[in-house]
């Protein structure tokens, strides 16, 4: 059985951090994600739910796998609060509680940053997704800036105390690709707050499907 993940104080304040974000553009960002998303979906890392309510019409229905049970909590309140049938489950991205090739789209939304082994996570993907299937993801990376990456890593142990495991330096592109997806569009942007970058502002949105 896969180990539970808890991060209490993490969990406490992540929904302030999100309303900060929201406040300063990222709904924009959650909605370019899910743009044109339909069937059935597989959201990995689900958070307090905070895709939700962005999802097309077009979508059947959403699995929403979350590990944290209090983010889990607070994701249940957000699916009870739209129309389209979602369903909030417990699991970890590496060891997904679902069936092989049964989803449309897997949505991963600023969690591949936390996700302790995310070749495997990533692998998982490709298991439940149909060949056909695409992974659509929103993600703060690694800059590509060298002295800027260079501070990510000397803060990176600290911020991931402080930030639930997240990580500042993952090169989350390269890591999609090397799992077996091709990408078909991505956009390579700094998230600014107020017109500033910060360490957690280099980010990428995009596509990707199965290279077989």
């Amino acid at each position: 059985m896969a180990r539970a993940i808890s991060h209490p104080l993490f969990a406490r304040i992540y929904p302030r951090i999100n309303a900060f974000a929201e406040a300063h553009g990222s709904i924009d960002h959650r909605r370019e994600l899910l743009a044109g998303v339909r069937g059935r979906v597989i959201e990995i890392g689900a958070g307090t739910g905070a895709n939700f309510r962005h999802y097309p019409s077009e979508v059947e229905q959403v699995v929403a796998v979350e590990p944290e049970p209090r983010l889990r909590a607070l994701a249940e309140r957000a699916a009870a609060e739209v129309t389209l049938p979602v369903d909030v489950v417990e699991g970890r991205a590496e060891h997904l509680p679902a069936a092989d090739h049964h989803f449309d789209v897997a949505i991963m939304s600023l969690v591949l940053c936390t996700i302790a082994d995310v070749s495997a996570a990533l692998d998982e993907v490709l298991r439940v997704v149909k060949p056909t299937g695409e992974l659509r993801f929103y993600e703060h990376v690694r800059s590509p800036r060298l002295r800027q990456f260079r501070v990510q890593r000397t803060v990176n142990p600290l911020w991931r105390l402080a930030g639930g495991g997240c990580n500042l330096t993952r090169d989350t592109e390269q890591a999609i690709t090397g799992a077996g997806f091709t990408v078909k569009d991505i956009r390579r942007f700094d998230f600014l707050i107020n017109g500033r970058a910060g360490l957690a502002s280099p980010s990428i949105i995009g596509t990707a499907r199965p290279s077989g």
